[in-house]
């Protein structure tokens, strides 16, 4: 392999990892903002809403996207490709609308009515390994056994910090079963989406699954809209990050990251998302978090930083 080769596989690593950190830092605000939104807003409403109204946002940037195409004022490229999705990109993008845009929504929204977003954390934290176990299925990625003791190693410590910090407290519920279905489909969206994202590029790839959701995600908005005039304002504000921020444009920049650095390897970087949330959670929701946050975010870092190493 030349220099340059491994200078340009480098910088894609890089620059995948900084938008892979964006999309954590937009990801991790998802669980605590859920919990306030479901407080007095239907837990259906909130997981259909929020695609409905991001699936509209998508809808709008495409045809945006595509006009500015037609005018000759974006260049073509591998990546952007046509205006639309071949039927077999199509296909997948079903696979990612099922994972991001309906399954996790809803089953993190069913089990927040039962659980505090640090209980939440816990199981969440299967993430990123259920990630890299389905990059390997889906994507034909090989990470090495290096990369596997690292990522491991984080996981662990995510484990062993909400443990000691409460998250774990009140055992298994049927909340856990909620949050280990969203898991699961979720880790299928991300790799699926991630691959997908190097043929699409990051924001059409997350666009096109939230359009094709449209024709589910409306109607069943519509019909658990109910109860809407008593939600109070922070359950509004809360709604509208879920949204945009959430289901919208923190998509933009994961889906991005994924395709550049792989998606074994920056899936990792969400190994520092369950500290992120239960900050978040103790700060918005006052939810207990012990100070030894600080210590085991560095450890998770420092395993993060060995996977990105890892070959």
């Amino acid at each position: 392999m030349r220099v340059e080769d491994n200078v340009t596989a480098s910088s894609r690593v890089t620059a995948g990892v900084l938008l892979g950190s964006l999309g954590v830092l937009a990801f991790s605000l998802s669980l605590p903002l859920t919990r306030l939104a479901v407080e007095s807003l239907d837990p259906w409403f909130v997981a259909f809403g929020r695609a409905a109204g991001a699936g509209i946002l998508s809808a709008g940037y495409l045809v945006l996207s595509s006009r500015r195409q037609a005018a000759g004022a974006l260049r073509s490229s591998p990546v952007e490709g046509g205006a639309w999705p071949t039927v077999a990109q199509l296909r997948r993008l079903v696979v990612v609308a099922v994972g991001v845009v309906i399954g996790f929504p809803l089953f993190t929204s069913i089990a927040l009515t039962q659980a505090t977003a640090a209980h939440g954390a816990v199981v969440i934290a299967l993430l990123p390994a259920t990630t890299a176990v389905f990059a390997v299925v889906r994507g034909g990625e090989r990470p090495s056994a290096r990369f596997w003791l690292a990522a491991g190693a984080g996981f662990a410590a995510v484990l062993g910090f909400v443990a000691v910090s409460g998250g774990m407290v009140g055992g298994f519920r049927a909340s856990d079963l909620w949050f280990l279905a969203a898991v699961v489909v979720c880790a299928l969206g991300y790799a699926e989406g991630g691959a997908l994202a190097r043929e699409l590029g990051g924001a059409r790839t997350i666009c096109w699954a939230l359009v094709l959701a449209l024709p589910v995600t409306v109607p069943l908005a519509v019909i658990t809209a109910h109860g809407l005039a008593a939600a109070g304002v922070i359950a509004w504000l809360c709604f509208a990050y879920l949204t945009v921020i959430s289901q919208f444009l923190g998509f933009f920049a994961w889906y991005a990251g994924l395709a550049r650095g792989g998606v074994a390897r920056i899936g990792q970087v969400q190994a520092v998302q369950p500290v992120l949330t239960l900050t978040w959670s103790a700060f918005l929701l006052r939810e207990h978090v012990d100070v030894v946050t600080v210590v085991v975010a560095a450890v998770v870092l420092g395993c993060v930083v060995l996977t990105q190493r890892a070959r």
